[in-house]
This record gives structure tokens, sequence and C-alpha cells, in this order.
């Protein structure tokens, strides 16, 4: 796969998403026995396409129990990577295989080995936003949502690597409150964005508002500051995955809702709550990889059967593994 970096990063277009493209999108997924899995942060009119809208996890866990033989995957590589290590078997594309993630970049196979040859014994925790090689090399993977409890289910005296994300890791430290976890400073690069003094300008103009704090967020520490202080409500402040967001959603009392995450997210929040008023804490938080996955990238996808993904099969059967002993601890209900 081209890096992230290197990719020529300009999004397929020329295709409105009207409805004869919906029909020609539904008549093409029949022909090709496809299942379509849209991720809460692509756009509109990719999410509404959909067979099924979530976070990575929950379409993957979907992908390896559906009867199509076809998976397409609207979301960025590692997630279709994460569909073909656990449905070997079925075919996976992609509607755009330059979109990757700055988040899985931020560390490599290679980088991991040398990592673990620092610290020998050591239990290797990944978050599943990492490519199938750094999946491979570890241990148990997590999301968002279980990363507490995959830490916690390890013995309180034997040290753990936890990457790539740095924020998700502070988390963890903060909540199992070990010191023996050392953490990978990587990052993605939207939810880093997303500032301590933005959130709390938002919170200082709707005191009543909740918030919806996505782990990976810059802002995650200072959200429990704010709380912390006295300047937000505590039972107001919730530390969610997106999956987690959309269950939140439909449960809370307010009437408004500050969310820190990626901006595709507001969108699956007003349709599980149309009654809610959600705002993004960072409008600009937007990741063009995500978006790269347009009405006629998906339609080029299903039309010439492009981008496939492909895992080898002794990495695939290296990673699963990871993720597998990630699915039997704890209760995994969201994804990243």
């Amino acid at each position: 796969m081209t890096t992230t970096l290197d990719a020529d990063l300009t999004p397929y277009g020329g295709v409105e998403a009207d409805a004869d493209w919906a029909a020609r999108v539904r008549e093409l997924a029949t022909k090709r026995d496809a299942v379509l899995l849209a991720h809460n942060y692509q756009v509109p009119e990719i999410q509404d396409i959909a067979d099924f809208t979530g976070d990575s996890l929950a379409l993957s866990r979907i992908a390896a129990n559906s009867d199509a033989s076809t998976i397409v995957f609207c979301g960025v590589h590692f997630m279709a990577e994460t569909a073909k290590i656990l449905a070997p078997e079925k075919t996976v594309l992609i509607p755009d295989a330059r979109a990757g993630c700055s988040l899985a970049d931020s560390i490599t196979g290679e980088q991991l080995r040398a990592w673990k040859a620092e610290h020998p014994g050591a239990v290797v925790v990944s978050y599943v936003n990492t490519t199938a090689e750094v999946k491979a090399e570890t241990d148990i993977c997590c999301t968002s949502s279980n990363a507490v409890d995959v830490v916690a289910s390890i013995p309180a005296d034997q040290e753990v690597l936890f990457l790539p994300d740095q924020f998700l890791g502070a988390h963890v430290k903060r909540v199992t409150g070990r010191d023996n976890v050392h953490v990978w400073a990587g990052e993605c690069h939207v939810h880093a964005g997303i500032n301590g003094a933005e959130l709390a300008a938002r919170a200082e103009e709707d005191p009543d508002a909740d918030l919806f704090i996505h782990p990976e967020c810059g802002c995650a520490t200072s959200a429990l500051y704010l709380a912390g202080e006295g300047a937000v409500a505590p039972e107001r402040v919730k530390i969610l995955s997106t999956g987690d967001m959309v269950h939140a959603a439909r449960d809370t009392k307010a009437r408004s809702v500050l969310v820190a995450t990626e901006i595709g997210m507001i969108h699956q929040l007003r349709k599980a709550a149309p009654e809610i008023d959600f705002r993004a804490v960072n409008d600009r938080a937007s990741c063009r990889y995500m978006k790269m996955i347009t009405p006629a990238a998906l339609l080029r996808c299903l039309t010439e059967g492009a981008d496939e993904v492909h895992v080898d099969a002794e990495t695939a059967a290296r990673a699963r593994a990871s993720v597998q002993r990630m699915i039997e601890i704890g209760q995994p209900g969201g994804g990243e």
C-alpha cells in the first residue's frame, strides 16, 4: 500500500449521489454478491447507501459473519485489512486504496520489533487502528472501548507496551493506575488537533451540554480537568468510542451535545437522536483520507472490482490471533 505521506490524495470525482447513483450502486452490489460497509466518519451519502454503518471492529465482525462473498469496506485501509484478516475466504474491496491513516502509519512492524527487543517479556497491546503487519507482532489488540479491560487483564507486575495512540494510552494509564505501561508516541492528526482550549470555550458557551469525547482526542485530559474543577458537571463528561457514542446519544437526557471526534460522526448521532442538537467541538476536524471514499470512488469500485485488499496468509494468521484475543476479553461493543 502507498503510505499516506506519499499518496496522491486527489479524490475520485465526477459522480453525484442521486437516485440514479443509488440504484446503480445497489444493482452492482447485488451482482457482485457484495455487502457494503461504511465507517461512521464517511461522507453522509456513503453512510446512507451502506448495508451497515458503524465503527471498524463492529463492521469487521459483520463482514466475517456475512453470507456475502464480497465485502466493500468504505473506510481506511487498516479497516479493510482487518476485515480480510477475519474473513480470509472473502473478496475484500476498498473504494480507494490510497485512503490510509496517520495513526496506523505512526508505527511499523520493524519499529515494533525493535521496541519489543528493548522490553523483553512485555505484553504488546495494539489499538485496532494498526496495520496487519503490526497486529502480527501483537499479543492482544484492543478497541477504545475495551482498552482498559485488555490492559487490566494482564498481570499487574508485567510490563505492557501500548501502541500506537498516546492519548488513548494516557487514558488507559490514568484509569488503571499502572506505571508499567509504556506508551508509543503516535497520534491521529485529526483527533490530536481537537484541543482543550476549544473544548473549554464550547463548554463555557453551553454549560448544560453533554460532552462526548473520543479518547484519541488531545482534549480528553482537559475534559476530565474541567470536570474536576467544577467547570463542567462530571456526569456530563463521557469518554466514548464511536460505537458507544451512538448508544449514548439514544440515552442522554441533554438537549445539546458537544462532540469531540471526526465530524463525520455527527451524521450518525443526528440519525440516532434527531431531537438533540449535536455540534462538533472543532468543525474542521475532518479526515481527508476518510473523505476519499466518494460516490464516484464507490461506483468505480463496484464496476471494476477495484481495489482488492490482500494480506499474506502467515501475517493474517498471526494478526488474527491478536484480534481474537481482544474479542475474548470484555465486551467490545464499540470499536475505535
